[in-house]
């Protein structure tokens, strides 16, 4: 039997060369999906390309509360035009009824961003850091992709596996639980509002360059969960992804492994819809 699984790179539109990596990929058929941040100003000259294979992999919304500026003023989570580290989003999301509404109004916003630049509803949301996990982030999450999208058209990221399943892959797998411990909770919530979820992940990484990234990417597989989704982030480094994210010179590695990468034998690449 052909086991199915999404493989999506995360950050479209981060930066041209992590833009151009992603494209290169989903034209070669390595990769199935893909999420942008509709907030970086690359997105408005490179979604038409990225609409170029829409019906050929799933093209999503990476919700973006932790790089660079956002798309509306937000005083208090952004009060200098710049958005908070990861543990600052967190800590504003949990105690701040203010940041909260903020952060609402930013989801909203980016959504609509892509909705206007594509023409249509994303396939799928899911967050950058996985900060559509946090308390205070996922429930805005979920209520907006209940309140704008038909029950069923617009799945959500669930970042969550077994520790045994994560554990057998032997890939970050202190990393990997941390985030499972984050997103407890998140499936049920997702499915009671009739917004389908993956079932199964992996893909983090300890984002070090001296590992074989091929390998791990064959590890990802193992103990794949009944609708699987693994996460990668290849791109072409550019002076632009220095100064923006941490994760700079794996990303090459990991667009060459990609590119060279062969699913084992009964193992299959496809889209979400697929995996049913």
């Amino acid at each position: 039997m052909t086991i199915r699984f999404v493989l999506c790179a995360d950050d479209f539109a981060m930066t041209e060369g992590v833009s151009r990596s992603i494209l290169e990929l989903l034209a070669l058929g390595k990769l199935s999906a893909t999420g942008a941040m509709t907030n970086r100003p690359h997105w408005q000259h490179l979604a038409t390309e990225l609409g170029s294979f829409s019906g050929r992999a799933d093209l999503g919304l990476h919700l973006n509360l932790t790089c660079a500026a956002p798309l509306g003023p937000m005083q208090r989570v952004a009060p200098a035009g710049m958005l908070p580290r990861l543990g600052d989003l967190a800590r504003a999301a949990a105690t701040s009824a203010a940041a909260r509404a903020e952060i609402a109004g930013e989801i909203g916003r980016q959504l609509e961003a892509f909705e206007d630049a594509l023409g249509r509803a994303p396939d799928f949301v899911d967050g950058h850091q996985h900060v559509h996990v946090l308390p205070g982030v996922r429930g805005a999450v979920l209520r907006a992709i209940q309140r704008r999208y038909p029950e069923g058209t617009v799945y959500l990221r669930d970042p969550a596996d077994s520790a045994r399943a994560i554990r057998q892959r032997g890939v970050a797998v202190g990393k990997a639980l941390v985030i499972a411990g984050l997103a407890v909770g998140l499936r049920s919530q997702a499915l009671r509002r009739g917004i389908p979820v993956n079932r199964g992940f992996s893909g983090v990484s300890p984002f070090d360059s001296e590992r074989d990234f091929g390998a791990d990417l064959r590890h990802f597989l193992i103990a794949p969960g009944a609708a699987h989704l693994v996460m990668c982030h290849p791109g072409h480094i550019d002076d632009e992804l220095a100064r923006l994210d941490p994760v700079i010179a794996t990303r090459a590695l990991e667009h060459a492994a990609l590119a060279a990468f062969v699913p084992p034998p009964g193992f299959r690449i496809a889209r979400f819809s697929e995996l049913f």
